[in-house]
């Protein structure tokens, strides 16, 4: 029989000493780990009725996990993306388990076989050039808070930086002499320089000197600390709202941060630049994640479709058969 394992100093030992440690993971991995983590412990107090702390391995079977991740679709209404997120997580720490704690072996091979859910692959979003124009325009430049919602804005749009790439920047990370450039750590800490166009550089120039230098943060909040990633996607939805009259195209649309990242893939793309040089700009690992861009660029459809040569259909106009042999083919 198996003895039970305390779940609490696991868990410690898996993120400080694995996790941080040994794989030395970045702070965005160990923010997503930590959420996941949390909802489980949350959700197992409610159907146990034992605090976290009290927790044992064994309360963590595969009938509980598949419970968690069903309740997270259904309750929190996540995406099918965002509960495979959250397995991938509970996975990593079970794969830990297991070298710790091989007697229980049975139980976190029974965790492990939970399959990954498939879903949907949509075509992705992104804004026209008179969207773009119609959002920029909606931003009152005449505030602080005005100026620097569209050099952020604008710096998306052009750069596609991730959106906690931005966030992140702070003044020593912007060239803005000959060769003006930004420079970011990414994903999987990967650094890379993105150029940046002439006006850019001319908003950005604009945005320091009104902004101060009391923060190093390139894009502060009203207190001079990092901008909250909440509050970027409230100042891009307020935007959007504001654009709405101009543009009616923008109605009825979600526009988040990441679009303007796709937004800024798309205007490479449509400008003829090759996807291996669009996956070096935006930060890609492969490629073929540069897929996306084309599967959702009808312009370059468009042009496939002109090279063609079409099936000649014949129109036709429907006649209705006699409705008394239809009455008698039905008897």
């Amino acid at each position: 029989m198996t003895t039970p394992a305390e779940l609490p100093s696991l868990l410690e030992t898996f993120f400080i000493k694995r996790l941080m440690a040994q794989r030395n993971v970045s702070q965005h991995t160990i923010a997503s780990y930590r959420d996941t983590f949390r909802l489980l412990l949350q959700f197992a107090h409610k159907r146990l009725g034992r605090s976290p702390s009290k927790l044992k391995v064994q309360d963590l079977d595969a009938s509980l996990v598949g419970a968690f991740l069903d309740d997270l679709e259904r309750k929190r209404a996540s995406s099918a993306r965002t509960r495979n997120l959250r397995l991938t997580a509970i996975r990593s720490f079970f794969r830990f388990a297991a070298l710790e704690l091989p007697e229980h072996s049975g139980l976190i091979q029974r965790v492990l076989s939970i399959p990954q859910k498939r879903h949907c692959r949509k075509v992705v979003g992104f804004l026209t050039r008179d969207e773009i124009e119609a959002i920029l325009a909606a931003v009152d430049r005449s505030t602080w808070i005005g100026l620097r919602d569209y050099a952020l804005l604008l710096m998306m749009m052009q750069t596609g930086l991730r959106l906690a790439e931005i966030t992140g920047l702070r003044d020593q990370d912007l060239t803005l002499g000959v060769g003006a450039h930004v420079r970011c750590e990414g994903k999987g800490r990967k650094e890379r320089c993105t150029p940046l166009t002439r006006s850019t550089v001319a908003v950005l120039r604009a945005w320091i000197a009104q902004r101060g230098s009391d923060t190093p943060q390139l894009f502060p909040n009203s207190r001079g600390g990092r901008l909250s990633h909440d509050a970027v996607q409230d100042l891009v939805a307020k935007y959007t709202a504001a654009a709405q009259k101009g543009c009616p195209s923008l109605l009825n649309r979600r526009i988040t941060p990441h679009m303007l990242r796709h937004t800024a893939a798309m205007e490479l793309l449509q400008a003829g630049i090759d996807r291996s040089l669009i996956a070096l700009w935006l930060g890609h690992e492969s490629v073929e994640t540069t897929q996306v861009y084309l599967d959702a660029n009808l312009v370059i459809k468009e042009q496939i479709l002109e090279r063609t040569q079409p099936t000649k259909g014949v129109p036709c106009r429907f006649r209705p058969r006699d409705r008394l042999l239809n009455f008698l083919r039905a008897l």
